[in-house]
């Protein structure tokens, strides 16, 4: 970087005010790496600048005030912060379209909208999760267009809502085309985390990453395809999953059913599928079985009820998963599409997604004939379930422990 001028900032985030950026950038500046979020979204950079989290993150307000009073936290919707930065972290994903194969244009098109303000010297950190071979394609974009930035993939391996807590807490893959380079975001990372930094080669930090969220995928179908063996026996399968995990530890780690959504788990493993030629057959056995599982469940509230069609369900959690304010591909939504067509009425309730169209909770549970709990946030346990036997409630969860 001899011919560039020191940079102003050490970090610049592409996509700074979103779930994967904003974390990053708060405890990148609270570990002392001047950090500045470049973001298009001016109505979140707002809320960030004046110590406001745009979604829920543990400690998240608290921690990102820090970061602002210490000076070392900064945001700019303007792009001409990339050129004044030496590491540039790109946390663009790579969406699948509705054919479930992977989408990589949105990558190229941030990278060619914003080309002109990348400097020779710079290392590019590609964050979100990306299709394999993504890492060595950008860095061929950069070769071809004659500049010498230096690309690395250092995937995100964050639980959504305590990413403060675990980006300085798990450990960190990081890879890259060169030495220099593997060093250059080794130290980056080193500042962030307590524990190891592994160092891979790129196509094999992004398949690691791709692997591991098509295992927690696969993990959870599992689960939900016992979950609807039983149930279509008749049979209650929060016991049977209470026998084989009571004291054995050999299936202390079978999840419960339940739905398995987001906007990572069902992408990374289509990607997979799409990288083997379309040969994960597990995978898309395991998109079956999730994605079905509203299906499932509103066809037997169909057998239950012949008159289904007179019948009002309530929803309870419209998010993605317990606790959580992202609505981002919940299945939540695919049930209540489902129900409209079945149902006399659908009502819907969520305590951290405000949506003019949801109903209170004291109207969807006095007029519900039918209710679902479809994301079990830990304010429902205050509901006292005894007070409507009058009504079928669905709980695959066994939130409530209803057996």
């Amino acid at each position: 970087m001899s011919n560039m001028k020191p940079p102003v900032y050490e970090s610049c985030i592409i996509g700074g005010a979103g779930h994967v950026g904003l974390p990053l950038g708060v405890v990148l500046a609270l570990k002392g790496v001047k950090t500045v979020l470049f973001d298009i979204n001016r109505e979140s950079l707002k809320k960030i600048e004046s110590g406001a989290f745009p979604f829920k993150e543990k400690d998240g307000a608290k921690n990102l005030k820090q970061a602002l009073n210490k000076k070392m936290l900064f945001v700019s919707p303007t792009p001409k912060v990339i050129t004044q930065s030496r590491f540039i972290f790109l946390v663009v994903g790579t969406p699948i379209d509705e054919y479930l194969n992977p989408h990589i244009n949105g990558i190229f098109k941030v990278l060619d909208d914003y080309f002109d303000y990348f400097r020779d010297g710079q290392v590019v950190i590609l964050r979100s999760t990306v299709y394999p071979n993504t890492s060595e394609r950008i860095q061929r974009y950069f070769e071809e267009r004659k500049k010498k930035i230096r690309v690395a993939f250092c995937p995100e391996r964050i639980v959504e809502g305590n990413a403060l807590h675990e980006l300085q807490n798990l450990p960190q893959i990081v890879s890259a085309f060169d030495s220099e380079t593997l060093d250059a975001v080794k130290n980056l990372f080193e500042k962030i985390t307590k524990r190891k930094i592994i160092p891979v080669k790129p196509i094999e930090a992004e398949l690691a990453k791709l692997f591991c969220n098509a295992w927690r995928y696969i993990h959870f179908s599992i689960a939900n395809q016992f979950f609807m063996m039983a149930s279509d026996h008749g049979l209650d399968y929060s016991r049977i999953h209470n026998a084989m995990v009571e004291d054995y530890e050999r299936n202390k780690d079978m999840p419960r059913p339940g739905f398995a959504a987001g906007p990572c788990l069902l992408k990374d493993t289509m990607q997979l599928a799409a990288f083997s030629n379309n040969n994960f057959f597990l995978g898309h056995t395991a998109m079956l079985v999730n994605e079905g599982l509203p299906n499932h469940i509103m066809h037997k509230l169909s057998q239950e009820f012949p008159d289904i069609k007179t019948k009002t369900i309530g929803i309870l959690g419209m998010a993605f998963k317990a606790d959580s304010d992202d609505h981002r591909d919940s299945l939540s939504f695919k049930l209540k599409k489902i129900a409209e067509t079945k149902c006399k009425r659908v009502l819907c309730h969520d305590f951290h997604i405000k949506n003019p169209s949801f109903h209170s909770l004291p109207k969807l549970l006095k007029q519900s004939d039918i209710i679902v709990l479809a994301a079990p946030h830990k304010q429902y346990k205050n509901i006292n379930v005894n007070k409507y036997k009058d009504k079928k409630i669905v709980d695959i969860w066994n939130f409530w422990k209803l057996q």
